[in-house]
């Protein structure tokens, strides 16, 4: 159970789309509730932190970079203990240099702008990170790593993502030394649902976990508190042992409320939750 006291203050970011509900389509910030229960019942406090509209220009030219990044993300970083990156849609191939495959979906350049953004201040002030699926796919990239773009042709096979807003179960093996082997143990059964990975490792990062086929599933970076990502979704399986991890950092306690368990909860997929890497059924964006 997390320690009583003060809740830190967990950033976490969020989808700005086109989305329906009731009688309403409009323009909305939204992020998936499940990210937000694992806040809370971690210890956390969740505050959201929304891209601009689709329509507004970022908050600067073109990406972030480590020399110049908007005062906008230092500010709010300023403000936070630690920071969530949730799931979502594909970012910019040219973010790593790659002209886009056809197949990818779901991009936003306000989404990406804010969440380099957000992570490059986070580094630089050493602020406790989770980054989960498209998130870690954010700090690869922003690390200057790079993604493949369509898993299935590398790896023939879509059991990371059986089709666009289902989850596939896998194992993951974790690496010894790791923050991730401390909070899961050394083999964990989790709920994916990607259709793109890392491909070329980011600089600092170190692999934690991979599945059985080879493919990179979590990465940290030594010499933070806490910067670790990984391409499934715990919070839909309730697993709360990674924001526990999160909110433990964030709260000045790295050893606490971490378990060593090869038994994570169940990986059975919801059946009416919607998918963290895909938005609602109601919007219009995908993943």
């Amino acid at each position: 159970m997390p320690a009583v006291g003060p809740r830190p203050l967990i950033g976490v970011t969020m989808y700005r789309q086109t989305t329906s509900w009731w009688a309403w389509e409009r323009d909305a910030a939204l992020v998936p509730g499940p990210y937000l229960d694992m806040v809370e019942e971690s210890g956390g406090e969740a505050l959201l932190l929304a891209p601009r509209s689709e329509g507004a220009p970022p908050a600067a030219a073109g990406p972030p970079d480590p020399g110049g990044w908007s005062e906008r993300y230092d500010r709010v970083v300023a403000a936070l203990d630690g920071l969530v990156i949730i799931g979502g849609g594909d970012m910019d191939a040219a973010l790593y240099g790659a002209k886009a495959d056809p197949r990818n979906g779901g991009t936003n350049p306000n989404r990406d702008h804010l969440e380099l953004g957000l992570l490059r201040a986070a580094l630089a002030c050493d602020l406790p990170v989770l980054a989960i699926c498209r998130g870690m796919q954010v700090l690869n990239v922003g690390l200057g790593g790079d993604l493949v773009q369509q898993l299935p042709d590398r790896i023939g096979s879509s059991s990371h993502q059986p089709r666009p807003g289902a989850f596939g179960p896998i194992t993951v093996m974790t690496e010894e030394g790791t923050t991730l082997r401390r909070l899961i143990g050394g083999r964990a059964d989790v709920l994916c649902s990607h259709h793109q990975a890392i491909d070329r490792l980011g600089g600092g990062l170190v692999v934690a976990a991979r599945s059985e086929d080879g493919v990179v599933e979590a990465v940290e970076l030594p010499g933070h508190r806490f910067v670790v990502g990984v391409q499934w979704h715990p919070e839909e399986s309730s697993d709360p042992r990674l924001f526990e991890g999160l909110v433990a950092a964030a709260a000045g306690r790295p050893d606490e409320s971490v378990t060593t368990s090869t038994t994570p909860p169940a990986t059975t997929p919801p059946a009416t939750t919607p998918p963290a890497t895909t938005p609602p059924a109601t919007t219009k964006e995908h993943a």
